[in-house]
């Protein structure tokens, strides 16, 4: 009898998911367990395995893009030529889903297939697999022009391929959007020159770019953001990480400043829990954990926040190995939907690409963000035991937290600042 497909949890509040894209198509043999949908929750892509082995018989919802509610039946699986139950197929029709951008998988692996200019021919009779539509954008080729010999009249790889060999050299190009127009394969100062970027193209929304910009857009309206700054002289910091690089290197960890930066902020939380809160309408609700989530850039895709959980039970070593692997899988794309989830607090270090200091947003339902901008040597005053003072050049970067007003006042926000602050400069007498 034939098996669905459904979508399944993939973590605790997870209610849909995006199609990315379909790594088997109808009619393929597929192994139990074997990957066969990749989707994508909370920025993270995820594949979906066979439940059972046999034919793909039918997929329900082929559009990649579409947002599918958990529970939902994607596919069905069982013995080739095998009839869906009639009752069932009724009911699973494929969803009405509002299309949605192409994801990360789908820019890489199904590239965009222009409609039929005025004067061409109608789309092709059959399935167009990512391949074959791949190939077809890679030369410019009209599918409608190309015979299909598989199944329903469908366009085989094959076929496609015999079809370039035995085609004239000198072919028109459909009419589209250059790829390096649609997205940004490396966002850089030079990507986003005036010369790079033709005016009027649109660039199409990602499913991250588009998650973020909810997000973003929910923050704001839901919690009255205010802003707190000061700075911080990171001289023991950067003393203590240049005595330590080379042992942390033998244990095959980076140290970096991010780890640093989250153990004073853990220090902070302790000695302040409040700001370890999220806000509700019963009262200000104080986790247990301290479950750090530090922003990490993903170039052109925007970027996702990994959580690292129970912080406080960490090490310098610890999270500095905790950093480096988080770090490592996010931008390899592979994360779990659970390392996404769960954060008390965030992390976001936006001096690496120059900024002295920022306006982040809060994380939701988190009670508040802290920026570290640039470190920069500056003329500061410094004063001996003695009282005297000084002019000392000092490394010297600013703290920008971002708070729920809601939660914290003024005043409880400086004290949680200034213990962050305390903790960086008199890093010397922190346990490593």
């Amino acid at each position: 009898m034939a098996t669905k497909v459904t979508v399944p949890l993939l973590g605790e509040g997870v209610e849909e998911v995006i199609l990315s894209r379909w790594l088997k198509q109808e009619g393929d043999l597929v192994e139990e367990m074997e990957p066969l949908v990749e989707v994508n929750t909370d920025k993270v892509d995820t594949e979906i395995p066979a439940p059972v082995a046999g034919t793909l018989l039918k997929i329900v919802v082929a559009e990649a893009g579409a947002t599918v509610p958990v529970g939902a039946v994607l596919a069905w699986i069982g013995e080739a030529g095998e009839a869906i139950p009639q009752d069932d197929q009724e009911e699973e029709q494929p969803l009405e889903t509002t299309p949605a951008p192409p994801t990360r998988a789908q820019a890489k692996a199904v590239p965009e297939v222009a409609a039929p200019l005025a004067g061409e021919s109608a789309a092709p009779r059959g399935f167009i697999s990512p391949v074959v539509a791949r190939i077809a954008a890679e030369h410019g080729i009209d599918l409608s022009k190309v015979k299909g010999t598989g199944r329903g009249g469908r366009i085989t790889k094959k076929d496609i391929l015999a079809y370039i060999e035995g085609a004239p050299e000198s072919r028109t190009p459909v009419s589209r959007v250059p790829a390096q127009k649609r997205s940004l394969p490396h966002v850089t100062p030079d990507t986003l020159a005036r010369d790079t970027l033709t005016p009027g193209t649109v660039i199409p929304h990602t499913a991250v770019r588009r998650r973020i910009a909810e997000h973003m857009v929910m923050s704001k309206r839901t919690s009255p953001h205010v802003l707190t700054v000061m700075e911080a002289d990171l001289s023991s910091v950067i003393a203590h990480r240049q005595a330590n690089k080379e042992v942390f290197a033998r244990d095959g960890i980076k140290l970096t400043f991010t780890p640093y930066f989250l153990q004073a902020i853990v220090a902070g939380l302790k000695a302040y829990p409040m700001v370890n809160a999220s806000w509700s309408t019963e009262g200000v609700m104080l986790h247990r954990e301290i479950n750090l989530g530090m922003a990490t850039s993903l170039g052109e895709e925007g970027l996702i926040v990994p959580v690292i959980k129970r912080a406080d039970a960490l090490s310098l070593l610890g999270m500095a190995r905790a950093v480096n692997d988080l770090a490592a899988r996010a931008r390899a794309h592979q994360l779990q939907p659970d390392e996404v989830r769960g954060g008390t607090f965030t992390l976001t270090n936006h001096g690496v690409s120059g900024s002295l200091f920022a306006f982040p947003v809060i994380n939701q339902p988190q009670c508040g963000i802290l920026g570290v901008g640039a470190i920069q040597k500056r003329a500061v005053v410094v004063s001996d035991a003695r009282g005297n003072d000084a002019i000392a050049i000092r490394p010297m970067a600013y703290l920008s937290f971002v708070f729920d007003h809601r939660i914290l006042d003024g005043a409880q926000a400086d004290w949680f600042l200034q213990k962050v602050k305390d903790t960086l400069e008199n890093w010397g007498s922190s346990p490593a």
